[in-house]
């Protein structure tokens, strides 16, 4: 069960430091893996990826690439209250994600120089979905929906078949909603590598993102630089701040809701109330008996989780600015009063009625984000994400004539006189 600390300069800077650890945890024997899967994929490209289909799948699918009439039949075979909430969440989503867009722009100047930029989606972008029991399919819409605003020409996605060889109703379902203009039925390492690489059926593409298992993360890590991806992602997170007006029942369960993603995720609470710390421990203990995957949010609980009591709400401020977690909610009478002071957050979630599953699913902003104290530097996906931008320069003849002597010191000064030259060939004859 979850432990309480009481700040003294030293437990928690321990705890905290092992929480990061967890994340720094390299599988040698994963990356071999990972390593040969890869090659294997870029030498013998389709082959290859029935061959691991049928060894990782069970089956191979009925079709490689699901046709654009099963993509859109797919909603038939779903709940209809559950489609009708996935669109109302990719309406709030698409809200949200079209606030970010950004325009290409020009400027020009009185002597007639122009300068601008150039902003256009990319050409073609893989998403990864897992599939099986990880089957998700609020990540088909955090992903596909800020790619196809940003301009994506081509978004393909790859997930697994289910053990019948055929694809996810949900999945195809959410794919449809959100746009996505093929998909293929593949998972693991091996539909990284094709995305990467590009084989006999499955185009190459320029970034790959999504979530996936420690095979899909570390073929990602290992192709950066053939493609881009959206961020090396470890595993999940939240930090609670909790003033004493804070209700222990509702701390309890949105430190279960992030524990019971994965043994190794971590559910930090921190607060200045040691009554408070100690309900919250008695409302996970009575919570928890009725949860489905209780041995799972125990275990994280135990080793990556933390109840840490301070002095005060500026020093737990402080806190959650070190760590930098994924998700941040902020349990206080004044949440507003502290969001100008969270610097260091994925996504930070305000009042007790904003609990981070609301972000996950339903509320518009992007639920994919930095973890592992990434977010320091890291910032959400993004419709900037699917973008990439160009700059541009028109001079005049004149207009280089007056600047000519400083590009040319710039340039002998860093001792590179082709550079110089290149300006002053310009104007010998004058």
């Amino acid at each position: 069960m979850i432990n309480i600390i009481k700040t003294d300069g030293k437990k928690e800077v321990e705890f905290l430091a092992q929480v990061r650890e967890r994340s720094n945890k390299t599988n040698k024997d994963v990356t071999a893996v990972v390593s040969d899967i890869i090659e294997n994929v870029r030498t013998r490209g389709d082959e290859a990826v029935k061959e691991y289909t049928i060894k990782f799948d069970g089956k191979a699918p009925e079709f490689f690439e699901v046709p654009k009439d099963e993509i859109f039949a797919a909603t038939a075979q779903c709940d209809p209250e559950f489609i009708a909430t996935l669109k109302k969440a990719a309406d709030n989503i698409r809200d949200f994600h079209a606030r970010q867009k950004q325009q290409s722009w020009l400027t020009t100047k009185e002597n007639g120089v122009i300068m601008g930029q150039r902003v256009r989606g990319l050409a073609r972008v893989g998403l990864y979905v897992p599939g099986g029991t990880a089957a998700y399919p609020s990540s088909v819409l955090m992903n596909a929906i800020p790619a196809k605003i940003a301009g994506v020409k081509e978004l393909i996605m790859v997930t697994p078949p289910l053990k019948n060889g055929k694809p996810n109703p949900d999945i195809m379902a959410a794919a449809a909603i959100a746009g996505v203009d093929r998909v293929f039925l593949m998972g693991g390492a091996q539909a990284v590598a094709a995305l990467a690489y590009g084989t006999e059926s499955v185009p190459k593409v320029d970034k790959i993102v999504g979530p996936g298992n420690i095979f899909v993360a570390t073929a990602k890590k290992l192709l950066y630089g053939n493609v881009d991806i959206d961020m090396i992602a470890g595993p999940s997170e939240i930090l609670v701040l909790a003033d004493e007006t804070a209700k222990s029942s509702f701390l309890a369960a949105d430190l279960m809701s992030q524990a019971e993603h994965d043994r190794l995720a971590s559910a930090i609470m921190v607060t200045n109330s040691q009554k408070l710390a100690d309900e919250t421990v008695k409302e996970l203990d009575r919570q928890m008996q009725t949860l489905s995957r209780k041995d799972i949010i125990d275990e994280s609980l135990t080793n990556y989780g933390v109840i840490i009591v301070c002095d005060n709400m500026d020093e737990a401020v402080n806190m959650a600015n070190e760590l930098a977690p994924e998700h941040l909610e902020v349990c206080c009478e004044n949440p507003m009063e502290y969001v100008g002071r969270l610097d260091n957050a994925g996504s930070v979630f305000l009042g007790n009625y904003s609990p981070e599953p609301l972000g996950d699913y339903f509320a518009g902003p992007n639920h994919v984000l930095p973890t592992s104290g990434t977010a320091r530097f890291f910032s959400p996906l993004s419709v900037d994400s699917f973008v990439k931008k160009s700059s541009f320069i028109y001079y005049t003849e004149q207009a280089l004539a007056d600047d000519k002597d400083d590009i040319v010191r710039f340039a002998n000064t860093e001792g590179l006189t082709a550079h110089a030259n290149s300006i002053t060939v310009r104007f010998e004859d004058k």
